[in-house]
């Protein structure tokens, strides 16, 4: 019996993998890991821990059973401050043993806090310079260990004698500092030296004082910027050094005149004598601190200029290529002391110039008054903003080669990539992925540019199935989820925003507040943690409640204020509101939604009777939902794609009839809207599921691979490299969508790579933490091929199909600890375990289906050949486009197609009736 390989990627909680964890907040962090190579024959029986730490017998616990994802902690909870070694080694059949994996170090935050909150007293007012505060401390030799411990009221930057301190941007990072300030802990060791040690710390505005939301609101958690700092130096005789934050620090102005999120930072390089003054403490309530539960912002990576060039009103602009978050890092030389140097930032050009309108009051721009004409780089660190392009003045002969973007996030892991042999299509998931990048800096926000840049829970609520494929955003989001329980209003209403700088009351809103049910529920489904689900149960209990006594006995939750289907592409530009599908038929199915998700969480937990209360719950609303909104042959009210939808994937159709009837409805929705998108943030995500599981697969491609506005590859065809916010946020002659609301970088409307990752490649979990994989993919004859891979929490699992040669091959990799159910087209499911495994089957596309001798006009439609000629036919005869002509056709779907002329023309009465029939006559097919 030959070993499994030693286990890799052992992990603290959500925290990265192989890696040291510094001033974690659990005592007894749970820990995973996984195997990755093992002979076929493996099944881990055991595992074993060792935990090493200064003072104390090695820990070694050996626990039998195949757990490996977010086990318990074997040994003695960590005390504070402490740190330990981990190492890990599994067993399989016949007591083999695999080798130790490599050690993994974690050591806990502090419990006790002998700093205190300290605040400038004279400077660094609202509207001042940034104070910079610094405090001193005499150390002596033998330093064997440094650790610095940090937050602040703003944003904060620290210096160790001259050295920056860690490599975090915009620390402490965004929570709901009312309830939750996070703390950073850095290892220092290396900058404390012997004799006298100077701490510096820049302090900024960030989300604390500067502007915060679109009402225009500064200092929304207060008006003074503050610091909390402890740096412990322990030496070799054991004794603990301490400099703490107190009224024996001093502060001075900073050469930063100005900063904020939003509107940029203004710097003054020149030297001069900075004003200094005292500091005092402030009042501040110190239990609010936590750990962080996800990584740090950071930078992730840097884009060059592509382009520099004069526009038509003469300025300067530069173009990096691509859409992205974060700042600009650009080396000026030969300038006069006092020149100033100013960037604005836009993501889009308009007539030739930046297209500042969409940034609305948000200025998006950094300037500098150089010192002189030395060699220079400039680089602010207390802003950031969404861009691609620049507009850069003062600065004479710009190269692009002195030009980078610093791509600035939440340092979150890579975890799914997808291809496929459609490149529009990989550009669209690559637009996801820099969508999700820019928009997760600490909080998954709706926008990265505007004056906005909030947590909207409906926007993550759509895009967490795609989130938690593309990257290991479980950390990030279980702190984003404790926010939305502190924020939960008392009657358990959620907030649109967390955090909440709205502050409106009351605001119980369909697929928004659901954030609440379905992101956990999300998150347990992709990582197996159930502790997760345990925290948030009651939040989640507490959010159906209030929309149950809303919806009242009769369990419809009809009236109040709604988002609905928001920004579904027949709304007109100034009201997003104004979707096809009724609001209320929304609201009912997401109650019947959530209630279901809350009863088998607590199932799950062993709540029986919750299980109980909460099952009748969804069963009574989906009673209410088909009595009230569906007809008994399956009509839903309002006749939207988008509540078909819901419908259908939601299990609100009682009967198998009314189900064939919905899917017949929404796919002849999508014929006659000439194969283009019809739904909004709430409808988009199930769409292509629908479609599929209706029976319609080549409806979903049509869809999925549209080129034509509104579709997911139009902005594409426009040169979009991130997703946009609107389906025409930039209208086919390239001006702006004229609403006051666009973005050119949301990821709601990109929630259907998710299903590009399940079912075209057809990757998805059919267990907690993809224990189980379910490969079931849906080949189409428009790609001759599709892959997925995702680094699951046992190792790394792959799909990939291809055709050629009138054969399919598809190979499945299913990492150690998992099995598979895999589906090969056009054969019985098998069930496989680790290891690598491939089929080659007939094409199931090589053959396609003729048009018959009598097609109906639904029949043309569905021949893509066929329906091209239709509308070349159409397009020609002055009839519009293929949007225009399907919705000509939509009373006329089972009309033969003889008839196609007279169902386009209204019976005849349209001018250019004779022409058209004439073109359409020399069609073969008709």
């Amino acid at each position: 019996m030959s070993p499994a390989a030693a286990p890799v990627g052992i992990r603290f909680e959500h925290h990265a993998a192989d890696g040291t964890v510094l001033g974690i907040g659990v005592p007894a962090p749970r820990l995973s890991w996984y195997v990755p190579a093992a002979g076929d024959d493996f099944r881990q029986c055991a595992y074993q821990v060792e935990i090493v730490r200064a003072g104390r017998p090695v820990e070694l616990t050996t626990v039998d059973g195949d757990a490996q994802v977010l086990v318990p902690w074997p040994g003695a909870p960590l005390a504070p401050r402490e740190s330990a070694r981990v190492r890990i080694r599994v067993c399989g059949p016949g007591e083999v043993w695999s080798g130790w994996s490599g050690h993994a170090v974690v050591e806990a935050g502090p419990d006790d806090w002998a700093a205190r909150f300290i605040s400038p007293a004279t400077l660094g007012g609202q509207g001042a310079p940034a104070p910079v505060l610094t405090g001193t401390v005499v150390l002596p030799r033998d330093i064997v260990r440094a650790r610095l411990y940090a937050t602040a009221h703003g944003v904060y930057l620290a210096e160790l004698n001259g050295a920056r301190v860690g490599d975090h941007e915009l620390a402490p990072g965004w929570s709901s500092y009312q309830h939750r300030l996070r703390y950073q802990a850095y290892d220092v060791t290396s900058l404390v030296r012997p004799g006298e040690n100077r701490l510096d710390v820049l302090l900024g505005n960030g989300w604390w004082r500067g502007r915060l939301g679109f009402q225009g609101r500064r200092g929304l958690y207060g008006d003074r910027l503050a610091l909390l700092a402890q740096l412990e130096v322990t030496t070799a005789d054991g004794a603990v050094h301490r400099l703490v934050t107190d009224d024996s620090w001093t502060a001075a102005e900073s050469g930063v005149l100005a900063d904020d999120l939003y509107d940029g930072q203004r710097t003054d390089l020149r030297p001069r004598a900075a004003a200094t003054g005292p500091v005092e403490v402030i009042d501040a309530d110190l239990g609010l601190l936590v750990a962080p539960d996800g990584p740090p912002v950071r930078v992730t990576g840097t884009v060059p200029a592509v382009r520099v060039w004069t526009s038509p009103a003469g300025r300067t602009l530069a173009d990096f290529g691509q859409n992205l978050v974060g700042r600009i890092r650009l080396r000026v030389r030969g300038l006069s002391a006092g020149d100033e140097v100013v960037l604005r930032h836009a993501e889009v050009l308009e007539d030739g110039e930046l297209g500042v309108r969409p940034l609305r009051t948000a200025e998006a721009t950094d300037a500098y008054l150089v010192a002189g004409p030395q060699e220079v780089v400039l680089e602010p660190a207390l802003t950031l903003h969404g861009f691609r392009y620049a507009e850069v003045t003062g600065v004479p002969g710009l190269r692009a080669e002195d030009l980078h973007a610093v791509v600035i996030g939440s340092d979150l892991r890579r975890t799914g990539w997808f291809s496929s042999s459609h490149e529009l299509l990989n550009r669209f998931h690559e637009n996801v992925v820099w969508g999700m990048r820019g928009n997760f800096v600490d909080v998954p926000t709706d926008c990265p540019q505007r004056d906005e840049r909030l947590g909207w829970t409906g926007d993550i609520q759509v895009f967490s199935p795609t989130a938690a494929f593309l990257y290991d955003s479980a950390g990030l989001l279980t702190g984003w989820l404790k926010d939305l329980a502190a924020e939960q209003q008392k009657d358990g209403s959620v907030p649109f925003v967390i955090p909440d700088v709205l502050r409106r009351p009351g605001p119980a809103t369909a697929a928004w507040g659901d954030a609440a049910t379905i992101v956990p529920w999300v998150l347990y489904r992709r990582t197996g943690d159930l502790g997760l689900l345990e925290r948030q149960l009651p939040s989640m209990r507490a959010w159906v409640d209030r929309v149950a006594e809303l919806a009242g006995p009769d369990r419809i939750w009809a009236g109040g204020f709604q988002f609905g289907d928001w920004l579904d592409p027949a709304a007109p530009p100034e009201s997003p509101f104004q979707a096809r599908a009724d609001p209320d038929v929304i609201a009912t199915a997401h109650l019947a939604r959530s209630a279901e998700i809350v009863a088998r969480a607590a199932e799950l937990l062993g709540d029986a009777a919750g299980a109980r209360r909460y099952d009748l719950l969804a069963a009574q609303v989906r009673a209410a939902f088909a009595r009230e909104y569906v007809t008994t042959s399956g009509r839903v009210l309002g006749d939207a794609a988008t509540t078909y939808a819901l419908a259908l994937q939601w299990s609100l159709l009682p009967s198998e009839a009314q189900r064939r009837r919905a899917g017949r409805r929404l796919a002849d929705l999508v014929r006659v809207a000439g194969f283009r998108i019809g739904t909004g943030f709430v409808g988009t995500p199930l769409m292509t599921d629908a479609l599929t599981d209706a029976g319609e697969p080549e409806l979903a491609y049509r869809l999925l691979l549209q080129t034509g506005c509104p579709s997911w590859l139009y902005p594409v065809t426009m040169g979009a490299t991130t997703v946009w916010e609107r389906w025409d946020s930039m209208l086919p002659d390239g001006s702006v969508n004229p609403g006051e609301m666009t973005s050119f970088n949301h990821y709601a409307l990109g929630a259907v790579a998710d299903w590009l990752h399940r079912r075209v490649a057809g990757l998805a979990p059919a267990a907690p933490g993809y224990r189980r994989l379910l490969v079931r993919p849906v080949p189409n004859c428009r790609l001759t091929f599709a892959q997925a891979r995702h680094l699951t929490p046992y190792g790394e699992a792959a799909v990939s199909w291809q055709r050629a040669d009138g054969r399919l091959t598809l190979r499945v990799t299913v990492p150690v600890g998992a099995r598979a159910e895999v589906h090969v087209p056009g054969a019985d499911p098998v069930e496989v375990r680790h290891g690598a495994h491939e089929w080659t089957v007939a094409d199931p596309c090589s053959t396609q289906p003729v048009l018959s001798t009598e097609p109906t006009i639904r029949e043309v439609m569905d021949d893509e050949a066929a329906w091209d000629q239709v509308v070349a036919a159409a397009g020609a005869a002055g009839f519009g486009d293929e949007a225009d002509l399907a919705g000509r056709l939509a009373a006329y779907l089972d009309t033969p197609a003889t008839g196609l002329a007279d169902a386009a023309t209204a019976g005849g009465f349209a001018p250019g009736t004779a022409e058209l029939r004439a073109r359409l006559e020399n069609l073969p097919f008709l």
